[in-house]
């Protein structure tokens, strides 16, 4: 560890349900301040490692996506920006993943509950049989408190930040907030041991996180919604082999469910899977990119699955 250590921590217990300026902050610290926090699953407790499918059926919504915090931060302003040094992410040593009815890319396609419950390892984890995902532990949740009064629910992201499940956002990173209330008031949640680029059934490997930050104001620079700066862009599994689905039409989010569909189909035909847990799989291993989007009328959506995952 080569930054001080954390002289302030966010507990388990310490978080809200929705984005709100009106919250008051639980702490405030100088700028350049190492946060230690302390999170819940994205389920806010409600799954454990003894959870089945069937308890999915009574998931409380207004309970997911915790996040913990607010942390304001010493001369923070409206225009200016914060800077969120991720230095740390430790997940628990187990996570699940879910298809819930009613959420996710392929909704309709998978109506019925599903859950795996999974065991973390040191740097992998066995999916499914013989199906080893490497560990890239981060937050999907993490913003400021928002410019609108009123509670904002934590389920979609928005120009401060919020539920943006980039899985970039890893140990390394920087990311860049815009400051809309004094303070800032900084918060974060939504651990995640693994993710693909997407999400597609709407959770990675989520599991209960401590992660260390380091706050601090920028009065140089103005941002306007989330960016940040990434040690380096890759695949889930690296510069591996992948086998890639195209999605190809009109409609960028029809040809994402189409090129998603079509790797499904690859991961059944070619290595035995059941559609839905190669839906799982999809959401916590496989990349989507936009191809292209100049080629009038059509546009392609690509799925990319590392070959490196397969035993």
């Amino acid at each position: 560890m080569n930054w001080p250590a954390p002289t302030v921590h966010i507990g388990r217990e310490q978080y809200h349900l929705a984005w709100d300026r009106a919250i008051e902050p639980i702490s405030t610290v100088p700028s350049g301040t190492v946060v230690e926090f302390e999170m819940l699953d994205a389920s806010c407790g409600q799954i454990t490692p003894e959870s089945t499918a069937d308890d999915l059926r009574g998931l409380d919504f207004g309970r997911v996506n915790s996040a913990h915090g607010p942390v304001a931060v010493e001369g923070a302003k409206p225009g200016d920006s914060l800077e969120i040094e991720l230095l740390e992410f430790q997940p628990a040593g187990w996570g699940w993943t879910a298809s819930i009815p009613g959420f996710g890319l392929l909704a309709d396609d998978f109506p019925d509950p599903a859950l795996r419950i999974t065991q973390l390892g040191d740097g992998s984890a066995e999916f499914l049989p013989g199906i080893r995902v490497p560990l890239a532990p981060f937050c999907g949740e993490l913003g400021v408190a928002p410019a609108a009064a009123g509670p904002h629910s934590t389920i979609p992201p928005a120009e401060f930040g919020g539920n943006m499940d980039t899985r970039h956002l890893t140990a390394g990173a920087t990311l860049y907030l815009p400051v809309f209330v004094p303070g800032a008031r900084f918060s974060m949640g939504d651990g995640h041991a693994a993710q693909g680029d997407g999400e597609v059934c709407g959770t990675a490997i989520e599991t209960p996180m401590r992660a260390a930050v380091r706050l601090s104001v920028r009065k140089d620079l103005h941002v306007t919604a989330p960016e940040f700066i990434t040690p380096g862009l890759r695949s889930v599994a690296g510069a591996a082999a992948s086998h890639a689905t195209d999605g190809v039409g009109p409609d960028l989010m029809g040809a994402t469910r189409d090129a998603v569909r079509r790797m499904i189909d690859y991961l059944g035909r070619d290595h035995g899977l059941s559609p839905i847990d190669a839906y799982l799989l999809c959401s916590v291993a496989v990349d989507l990119r936009i191809s292209e989007v100049v080629d009038a009328p059509n546009w392609i959506v690509t799925a990319y699955c590392p070959l490196s995952i397969f035993g």
